[in-house]
């Protein structure tokens, strides 16, 4: 075991963790909301501690074995969290250390479950970098520390087979380090692109940005207590493509950008599971329609729903719990089933079922 690689990387990851708080705490110093110094404190805590493993730390071998890879995995995942509660608690927002850990596990973990009951009147920074963390978790923190770590050995299939979602890990290109950029640029580039539409529908840059960075990681963090229930229609459509489209396998975008659109295509997967989820579609809107004023409004919130629960993002549009118990057992199996392999989303995976 190369403790030393371990310990390398752990200095890596809270490097990036502290680099991660930037954006949040330029909307703090900006709102002067009074949470500047929490996210502030919590950046120096994560370079006092992340500096010496980085760059004091001789990790000599740099090829990451089975064993570190996985033990990479499991140690960040705890230090990340661990450290991302910092912010809620010196902020005074969630003051009790266990429920903000709670708060920073569901985010990071893109889960989606909150301790908060209340989103009125919230500091906009912190709230920022709650929502971030779901960015972060939904592609992997460990993939971006490939990505931009540039003294790795080419040997970090570990790593990356121990944290992508999905049952199989296929390298798009011959290098672990240029899949990990590959995969991060078209999740940069999607999650830009909803920022843009959603900006043009009226939304601020503080909205746009929070909920696309909920339905990029596929975690549903709201910034408000209505979740998307009160935003217009048009908000509604783009959350719930894009919702979708963050389901679906990253290879098939990729093949798209080389231009092989036969072998995109042909993935089993992808139809699999766009099929699966139009059929649910239709089927539970079949079902309520006799609940709203049109079919076009109740497909609309079938197709929100579904979209929602079985990429298991948790945004919601309307309380689907008073739905007929066909439809609730359709959005069950739905959920268990899940998105594509090598996706933000969770379930099963279409793959595997």
């Amino acid at each position: 075991m190369n403790k030393r690689l371990v310990a390398y990387m752990q200095g890596a990851v809270l490097l990036i963790e502290a680099a991660c708080m930037t954006p949040a705490l330029v909307i703090a110093l900006f709102q002067q909301d009074g949470d500047a110094w929490a996210l502030g404190a919590t950046m120096l805590i994560l370079i006092a501690i992340g500096a010496p493993l980085r760059f004091l730390v001789r990790p000599g071998e740099r090829n990451l074995r089975a064993r570190e890879g996985f033990l990479t995995v499991a140690l960040a995942w705890i230090a990340l969290s661990c450290f991302g509660a910092l912010p809620f608690v010196f902020s005074g927002m969630i003051p009790n250390y266990i429920d903000a850990l709670f708060e920073s596990v569901s985010g990071f973990t893109t889960t989606g479950a909150t301790v908060l009951e209340n989103f009125d009147n919230l500091p906009q920074g912190i709230m920022f970098w709650r929502s971030f963390t779901h960015w972060i978790g939904g592609m992997g923190v460990l993939v971006l520390t490939l990505a931009l770590v540039p003294q790795l050995s080419e040997r970090t299939s570990h790593l990356v087979k121990a944290e992508s979602p999905g049952p199989d890990v296929e390298k798009l290109v011959p290098k672990s380090k240029s899949t990990a950029r590959i995969l991060y640029g078209i999740y940069v580039i999607m999650t830009i692109v909803q920022i843009l539409l959603l900006r043009c529908g009226g939304l601020s840059f503080f909205e746009s940005t929070t909920l696309s960075f909920g339905t990029a990681g596929t975690g549903g963090f709201a910034i408000v207590n209505s979740s998307i229930a009160d935003y217009s229609l048009y908000t509604q459509i783009i959350i719930g493509v894009f919702m979708m489209l963050f389901g679906i396998n990253f290879n098939f975008y990729f093949l798209l950008f080389c231009g092989k659109l036969k072998a995109a295509f042909r993935n089993v997967e992808v139809k699999s599971y766009i099929g699966i989820m139009a059929t649910s579609i239709i089927l539970i809107a079949l079902n309520i329609r006799h609940m709203f004023g049109s079919f076009f409004e109740a497909l609309h919130q079938s197709a929100f729903q579904v979209s929602s629960v079985m990429t298991t993002t948790g945004y919601a549009t309307t309380d689907f719990d008073k739905w007929p118990v066909f439809s609730r057992t359709v959005m069950l199996i739905v959920m268990c089933v899940g998105a594509c392999a090598c996706s933000t989303g969770g379930g099963f995976k279409v793959s595997r079922i």
